[in-house]
């Protein structure tokens, strides 16, 4: 099943005193439940502006995005915060962790828009997922007292916390050494498999790009398909 469908999407900003800026050009794009997608591109290829049209924080200039199959212009502001919340799980290359709050409160501030178990349980929820990412005995730390690497660690949990049906990741390894990004990006694919979650990464990195099973070069705004062979 479609979850995310991008149709002909266009991003453009508006510049003081010069043109328009196109930073997405006739961008097509079907995220499906479980898939495993990557796109590769340098800095300013447009990677972080296609992330954020995915995760429905900036709208498309021209073209149409379709979320389960529903025109997303149609939806309300509130509707698209909840879907953000619910549904979609961001690993922001920035971290964006909130200063004066804890890994554990970072990672369980989403659960504070959850119902039921989600919301009572959040504690519990929230030191299970830094369990994962390998993180519980930092759980009390404030964010200036994480290394990079942490840091980029409780925002990979605060992600998952929800069961998202869509992760969205921008550069997820880039403050890692090598051997915790692998590890860090096998947890990414065993929470999605385990949710039937899709996973989009989005990154530099060709060799985090291969642990995908469809891959797309974003190059002056223009995506296109890469064939598994060239990856390889």
């Amino acid at each position: 099943m479609s979850l995310i469908r991008l149709e002909q999407v266009t991003r453009t900003v508006e510049l003081p005193d010069s043109d328009p800026l196109t930073i997405l050009s006739g961008i097509d794009l079907e995220v499906s439940v479980g898939d495993r997608i990557s796109v590769v591109g340098r800095s300013g290829s447009g990677k972080s502006t296609l992330l954020n049209v995915l995760g429905m924080l900036d709208s498309p200039s021209t073209g149409q995005m379709l979320f389960e199959g529903r025109p997303v212009s149609t939806f309300s502001s509130g509707q698209r915060d909840r879907i953000r919340g619910r549904d979609l799980g961001f690993i922001f290359q920035q971290f964006n962790l909130l200063q004066g709050r804890t890994a554990l409160e970072n990672v369980a501030t989403p659960l504070l828009y959850a119902t039921g178990r989600q919301f009572w349980q959040r504690d519990r929820i929230a030191l299970e997922i830094l369990d994962k990412v390998g993180l519980a005995d930092r759980a009390s730390s404030m964010p200036e007292q994480l290394s990079g690497g942490e840091q980029q660690r409780v925002a990979i949990a605060r992600a998952l916390v929800r069961g998202p049906r869509l992760i969205l990741a921008d550069e997820p390894t880039g403050a890692l050494d090598i051997e915790t990004g692998e590890q860090v990006m096998a947890l990414l694919d065993e929470v999605a498999k385990e949710s039937g979650a899709a996973l989009v990464t989005i990154t530099h990195d060709p060799k985090i790009a291969q642990l995908a099973d469809t891959h797309y070069h974003l190059v002056g705004g223009v995506l296109s398909a890469v064939d598994q062979s060239v990856m390889t």
